[in-house]
């Protein structure tokens, strides 16, 4: 996975470059030591070329970070006290979101503080709160994070908003394919694309019969017999109707060739008028198969929460599109499942690739997925549209568990399925869900902190009900 940039300000003054310039240098040090620590948790940081100390220099910083559309967040670090007037106009023209990293080198202070060196070191703290201060008071939003890096879980914490900050981008910046328009009469996750692209910022490209004949067209045979071995090395292949099965795998590697053309971060499929963009089959498989390679996903036309899940799918990879079916009232679970189409990456056993009858559709019967959900901690993540209009979202989360009761062969042959435990009494946690207003559609990541996805909402301006 490629590595998140990120924007680093340290915040210094010139006076006390011009009492004692040295004293810059061991807090310049520590400074290094800092971004080496926060570089090995997977991100590329870009610094000014010294530190800031004067208001064109942190002017000439921000426009540096600004000019850069890879940046996901700016981190500043007082290194020492900086007067507020000499940085916070600058960083109110920051497009990325300001993450505080409000710290100091040393551990222990109340017999070093005896000495003026280490108090001096060690000062930087009222220099935050005086820079916060004027961000809140001009409506700048920031998020912060204080704590000793060899101390404690700063570093880590910080590591998760950044993380956030890059799923807020990428959401930002999603580019949804549509096939087979939005499911008539399903609103709940509707959205209009004028008001997608305004509000949040994503894109939605349509496939159109003749885009589709394009891709069909330039699909080999070889193509095909070659991702059908691969297959067979990869997934228990239990098919006996094999022109279906090539039917839907050259319609699965049309649709992976325009994907990739389009730039495209999601895709969402209505399975009742696939035939009306030229497809030849349903392509069940390919949809599991975006989602192992981190595309976004979701059924029946939902944009909305395929890029959500495309965004969160760049940088939590395991990441799934998941619907809830059925409550277990006795063993207070409630089982996910859906036609066929799950982040595969995630069972639990093999995943099955299997015949389908499909009579929903004039394409007719197809091949689909069987697989299990691993158990594990998860977040459940559920994106509500409350007023796209005015820009209105709910962002829903539940902290779950995931157990290990899926099994490859459910009551319907190997199905798409997972065994979600709320951690509450059942009841309890679907009135809790349907009273936040949740839709039917969600996004599951596994082995995330909450926190991160409340982060995440923050940084994308909608309102977080945790469950």
């Amino acid at each position: 996975m490629k590595k998140i940039k990120i924007g680093y300000l340290p915040l210094y003054t010139k006076l006390y470059d011009d009492i004692n310039i040295k004293r810059r240098d061991p807090l310049k040090a520590y400074m290094n030591t800092l971004v080496d620590m926060i570089a090995s948790q997977g991100f590329e940081v870009v610094l000014p070329d010294d530190l800031c100390r004067l208001p064109e220099e942190f002017e000439a910083a921000a426009e540096m970070f600004n000019a850069d559309d890879e940046i996901v967040a700016v981190v500043t670090q007082h290194l020492a006290y900086s007067p507020s007037l000499s940085s916070y106009k600058a960083l109110l023209t920051l497009k990325a979101p300001i993450i505080v990293f409000d710290t100091t080198p040393d551990y222990a202070l109340l017999s070093a503080a005896l000495y003026e060196e280490r108090t001096f070191a060690n000062h930087g703290i009222h220099g935050v709160q005086e820079m916060c201060s004027m961000l809140k008071r001009n409506g700048k939003p920031y998020s912060i994070v204080a704590g000793h890096a060899f101390h404690s879980e700063v570093i880590t914490e910080l590591s998760g908003l950044l993380r956030a900050a890059a799923a807020a981008r990428a959401f930002r910046n999603a580019r949804i394919g549509l096939i087979g328009r939005h499911f008539e009469g399903m609103e709940d996750f509707l959205i209009p694309d004028e008001v997608y692209r305004e509000k949040i910022g994503g894109q939605v490209f349509h496939l159109t019969p003749e885009i589709m004949k394009t891709y069909l067209d330039k699909v080999t045979d070889c193509e095909v017999e070659d991702e059908i071995r691969s297959d067979r090395n990869r997934y228990d292949v239990r098919v006996n109707n094999e022109e279906n099965y090539a039917a839907a795998t050259k319609t699965g590697l049309a649709l992976r060739k325009w994907i990739k053309d389009e730039g495209l971060t999601a895709i969402t499929v209505n399975f009742l008028h696939i035939s009306d963009d030229g497809l030849l089959k349903m392509p069940f498989p390919e949809a599991c198969k975006e989602m192992e390679m981190g595309i976004g996903y979701a059924g029946e036309g939902d944009t909305l929460t395929a890029g959500l899940v495309g965004a969160l799918l760049s940088v939590y990879p395991n990441t799934s599109f998941v619907e809830m079916f059925c409550p277990d009232w006795e063993k207070d679970l409630v089982i996910l499942s859906h036609m066929g189409e799950m982040n595969t990456n995630l069972s639990s056993y093999k995943p099955i690739i299997r015949d389908e009858r499909f009579s929903y559709e004039r394409s007719g019967d197809t091949v689909t997925v069987g697989a299990g959900m691993r158990a594990g901690d998860a977040v459940l993540i559920n994106l509500v549209p409350v007023d796209s209009a005015a820009g209105k979202f709910d962002l829903v989360l539940s902290k779950v568990r995931m157990t290990a009761d899926a099994e490859p062969a459910g009551a319907y042959g190997p199905i798409i399925q997972g065994w979600l435990d709320p951690m509450r009494p059942v009841g309890d946690y679907l009135k809790a869900y349907s009273m936040a207003g949740g839709t039917h559609h969600s996004a599951l990541t596994y082995g995330v902190d909450i926190a991160e996805i409340e982060a995440f909402g923050r940084f994308m301006g909608f309102n977080t009900v945790v469950i």
